[in-house]
């Protein structure tokens, strides 16, 4: 029994060392990508025009089951704020559907789709031009009072 007790207490340490090394990369990356975000942010108070727009990232996918080849897509264009629009199109056989959303510091006040988040996370973060639905990318939340 008390073989029993310490295999099993072994197993527990194990797991829990393998469950915080896991967290602890997890949170490496995320935070070298904030970093990366505040960089690019400080290049912008050096006198660089903070409303040119410079972030940009498009996300190509299927968003119909009987289409294929990727025809949809959505798009993020961002100034150094993190102000401007996600536009998306979302391509059928017998019709073509766009929209626009706008993006203020970061965050859009209206419901984006996985794709459109994707798309403005990678251009928040400077991954553009062509951005993977795949390709991991940090997670900044949703923002303060929403």
């Amino acid at each position: 029994m008390l073989i029993t007790v310490a295999v099993a207490g072994a197993l527990t340490g194990i797991t829990g060392l393998c469950v915080a090394l896991v967290a602890r990369n997890r949170v490496n990356r995320v935070v070298e990508e904030c970093a990366d975000v505040l960089r690019r942010q400080m290049q912008t108070a050096t006198g660089v025009d903070k409303k040119a727009l410079r972030d940009l990232a498009i996300v190509r996918y299927d968003a119909l089951a009987e289409m294929s080849g990727q025809l949809s897509f959505s798009l993020a264009v961002l100034d150094a704020a993190g102000d401007g629009v996600v536009i998306s199109s979302i391509n059928g056989r017998s019709e073509t559907r766009t929209y626009a959303k706008v993006v203020q510091g970061g965050h859009s006040p209206q419901m984006l789709s996985p794709e459109e988040e994707h798309a403005l996370r990678a251009a928040r973060l400077g991954r553009g031009p062509v951005v993977e639905l795949d390709d991991p990318l940090a997670d900044f939340g949703t923002p303060v009072g929403t």
